[in-house]
């Protein structure tokens, strides 16, 4: 058997040829470069990280509203409402004071209420609980309150994203009173104020409902019945009807609607609150300026285009008028009979 020539050992050394060492010092430094490269990459990535993160933070912090220059019992009036339909933009932090005119029909509510719409930074809804649905129990009424008060409730008197005092109009009879306990509750928890707006001669209240009942049956104006009028001719025509009042049923009548009014008053006396009476306001304008100091708004010269209806003596209102002056005659509401207004 033939010996191998090649020994173990060199059967290794010529597996690979050596390199000088002029080539082995440049891998080595190629190496190095591509490890530079790579580790200067990874730090970079982390930099810009850090910076986007750093911005992003900066961008979604919010900065809290100015405190204003105000008592600090005013404090809980004032709210900065983030309505879900549109966003409050730079008057995100102009405070907005939450209201509600609270009154019975036919008290000169509706005219009141034009008035205030009149000024560019008040917005009152209207008779929103006169849906019966919206007042059905409490958890309806305060969902329709915290969505009107959240900006979020859209009228013909919706104003804008600098809305600085939101409100409605609501009658005592649509569920204001049967649930007053958790409305109060509500009105205080949330610093809602109230203003009260009640007429001082009950009689002439009632002309004015018994003939807005008349007219919603027979329609006067060209078959369409209005509450409220913007011409003199129109005031003229639904003027024209006298009702004629029970003359048994008048003083029971007209000491209920006092003894309503006086209950809500009493019922609502820990809210803040305005009473206002539909006679001053005509005698006397100034008194808007107490209700828009009221509401911590600017003052503005405020008008409506609404047209009173019933003017005059009652004599001339009353198609009955005899029987109702005897009845009245010596009792505590003889007073109504007089002429207790005129505008200034």
């Amino acid at each position: 058997m033939a010996e191998n020539p090649c020994s173990f050992k060199d059967i290794f050394l010529i597996k690979a040829p050596k390199k000088s060492p002029l080539v082995l010092r440049m891998i080595v430094v190629l190496f190095a470069m591509v490890c530079g490269v790579y580790i200067c990459s990874i730090c970079l990535k982390q930099v810009s990280t850090r910076t986007k993160s750093g911005f992003s933070s900066v961008q979604v912090i919010q900065r809290p509203c100015p405190h204003p220059d105000v008592e600090p019992e005013e404090f809980r009036y004032m709210h900065y409402p983030k309505p879900n339909t549109y966003s409050r933009a730079e008057c995100a932090c102009n405070p907005v004071r939450y209201f509600a005119i609270l009154s019975m029909q036919r008290s000169g509510s509706g005219w009141f209420e034009t008035l205030l719409n009149n000024h560019t930074n008040i917005s009152s809804n209207g008779e929103i609980f006169s849906v019966k649905v919206r007042r059905s129990n409490i958890s309806t009424i305060v969902e329709t309150l915290d969505k009107l008060y959240n900006l979020d409730w859209l009228s013909s008197a919706s104003k804008n994203e600098c809305t600085a005092a939101v409100g409605l109009k609501w009658m005592l009879n649509q569920g204001l009173m049967q649930h007053h306990e958790e409305i109060v509750e509500y009105f205080n928890t949330r610093g809602v104020s109230a203003i009260f707006l009640f007429r001082r001669n009950l009689l002439r209240r009632m002309i004015s409902v018994l003939a807005n009942l008349y007219d919603r049956d027979n329609k006067l104006l060209n078959g369409t019945h209005k509450s409220h009028v913007h011409s003199p001719h129109e005031a003229e025509i639904l003027a024209k009807y006298k009702p004629i009042i029970n003359a048994t049923l008048l003083i029971p009548n007209l000491k209920q609607v006092e003894d309503t009014s006086t209950k809500a008053l009493e019922y609502l006396k820990s809210t803040r609150h305005i009473i206002l009476f539909y006679e001053d306001i005509v005698k006397n304008r100034t008194k808007l300026l107490d209700v828009q100091d009221f509401l911590k708004v600017p003052k503005r010269d405020l008008k409506s285009r609404q047209v009173k209806i019933h003017k005059g003596n009652l004599s001339s209102q009353i198609e009955n008028w005899g029987d109702v002056q005897r009845t009245l005659a010596g009792t505590r509401y003889e007073r109504f009979l007089s002429v207790d207004y005129r505008r200034r």
